[in-house]
């Protein structure tokens, strides 16, 4: 898909600094899009929004389809009457970095009080007819996934085992007599989990809208793998590489690579790609609709396990002894486009991308992805800068993944520091801003920027080390970050460039008169 020259901003909802100790879809949030508007911003890009597991990673989430109920706005649900203003009092509040322990330990349990609190008086109380009525809804119409992600994760909290693979084997097997037992007798609990999703699609829903009605999309990410310990696995266990005991078979990873000379072992069980071919691909299309509900622009991660994957027995430790399998590839593309129509995709293809990923990726008209920080590595890295950049590019100071801009530079070498100078000129103690003028200059059809280069912040501020499990996703902007002259300066340099567009804005030529 062809879109728009625009500009936009890497920032995750966890790193808002919203009240609560985490970030979330609540006042802090809307003032971030406030914010990008004032500076012409029109994306602002997101990582997933599922609940997560282990580590907290947004990429290791419990779900593929629900969203993350730390992400859910305690101030909002007291301003609709979900719950007390004065029971929310004394959390952590919006500086510093996410304690995630706290935000389970003190946030969480209110949600739920809230939630509580809705079904008892929802269908009674006329200020919250109208809501009770959207609920009712919304539980019909995404009935699909939503009630076996509810007993999902009532199971989750009821046998306290970290994974679905150690219940009772009647739940484990999803015996129909013992999922009805669960149903019956904790009806109230799967209840209060369909009201949270119902509150964050809400919540969701009208801060999409705010940054619809200033020409701002959301640009968000679909991990190409779920995680072992999901609802998806759970619910549909034919789909994965599974043994007769439902441990995975073989793992998804990546071999040896810049981050890991042992590769990276992620553990993800992988598809059944001939089964869910056989299928027509129905739950990848219910999961690419689901993401079209969520997002108005989705970056596929790791595109380039759709024309191979890295296949590691699960024995392994590490990831070095595995093998590239073939993925369906344009067949998969073909079933999502012929149900869904045309989607605007993003293609992940960082990393070892052999001839057949680049052709399958141009064959589907998808921009792929440059990082300027790659680009100073030596011979052959040049194709991350941007006079090898061609449109169909988003282009990048950095990634999630990365380093910050000014992190990296503190720890590059001479021969890094000489090139990024031979480039850019003299940049003295930083180049974020150098470089953040020669992405958005650059010909790429999307620029995109880590908010951590905008306050040129170093490693402290890193999201996340790939292959290291501890210490990552926990960075919170500074409260009060988004300042006026920051904002005129972004704006300044968007109009300069050509990016105050729509990205999804129809070219001009294409418009009926």
């Amino acid at each position: 898909m062809e879109f728009q020259r625009s500009s936009g901003v890497l920032l995750h909802a966890s790193s808002l600094p919203s009240y609560g100790g985490i970030g979330d879809l609540g006042p802090a949030a809307h003032e971030f899009v406030a914010f990008l508007a004032e500076a012409k911003q029109h994306i602002w890009q997101v990582l997933p929004l599922g609940p997560t597991g282990y580590g907290n990673s947004p990429y290791a989430g419990s779900s593929a389809f629900a969203g993350n109920p730390n992400l859910i706005s305690l101030e909002f649900l007291s301003d609709w009457g979900w719950i007390d203003g004065e029971r929310i009092g004394g959390l952590a509040g919006r500086s510093g970095n996410v304690d995630f322990g706290e935000v389970e330990a003190r946030k969480l349990p209110l949600l739920y009080e809230a939630a509580g609190n809705f079904l008892d008086c929802g269908s009674q109380d006329p200020k919250l007819a109208g809501q009770w009525k959207q609920f009712e809804e919304f539980c019909r119409t995404e009935a699909g996934w939503l009630t076996d992600y509810a007993l999902y994760a009532e199971l989750r909290r009821q046998f306290s085992t970290g994974a679905w693979t150690a219940w009772p084997k009647p739940v484990r097997r999803r015996q129909p007599e013992a999922l009805a037992k669960v149903a019956a007798k904790h009806g109230r609990a799967l209840a209060q989990e369909q009201a949270l999703q119902f509150a964050f699609s809400q919540q969701w829903n009208n801060l999409r809208e705010a940054a619809a009605r200033s020409a701002i999309r959301i640009l968000g990410d679909v991990a190409i793998f779920v995680n072992m310990d999901s609802a998806d696995v759970w619910m549909h266990p034919e789909l994965f590489e599974l043994d007769e005991d439902l441990k995975p078979v073989r793992i998804a990873g990546v071999p040896p690579d810049y981050f890991s000379p042992t590769g990276q072992r992620w553990g993800n069980p992988l598809y059944r790609w001939d089964v869910m071919e056989k299928r027509g691909f129905d739950w990848w299309i219910d999961r690419i609709r689901r993401a079209c509900q969520l997002y108005d622009i989705i970056r596929l991660d790791h595109f380039r396990g759709f024309e191979s994957y890295w296949a590691i027995p699960a024995e392994e430790k590490t990831a070095v002894h595995g093998a590239w399998v073939k993925a369906p590839g344009l067949k998969l593309f073909h079933a999502l486009e012929a149900a869904l129509g045309p989607l605007p995709l993003v293609a992940e293809d960082l990393g070892l991308i052999t001839r057949q990923v680049e052709a399958l990726r141009q064959e589907l008209g998808m921009p792929g992805m440059k990082v300027l920080q790659f680009g100073f590595g030596g011979k052959g890295a040049q194709t991350h800068l941007p006079h090898r950049f061609t449109p169909d590019t988003v282009a990048y100071t950095g990634t999630h993944d990365n380093d910050t801009t000014q992190g990296w530079w503190q720890t590059a070498g001479k021969a890094e520091r000489n090139a990024v100078e031979a480039f850019a000129g003299p940049v003295g103690e930083s180049p974020v801003w150098p470089l953040i003028r020669a992405t958005e200059a650059s010909v790429a059809q999307l620029a995109v920027l880590p908010a951590q280069d905008l306050f040129e912040l170093g490693s402290e501020a890193r999201m996340n080390t790939p292959a290291v499990a501890a210490g990552n996703w926990s960075w919170r902007a500074p409260e009060g970050s988004w300042k006026p002259e920051l904002a005129a300066r972004l704006a300044a340099l968007v109009e300069v460039t050509d990016r105050d567009n729509d990205p999804l804005r129809e070219p001009e030529e294409t418009r009926e008169t």
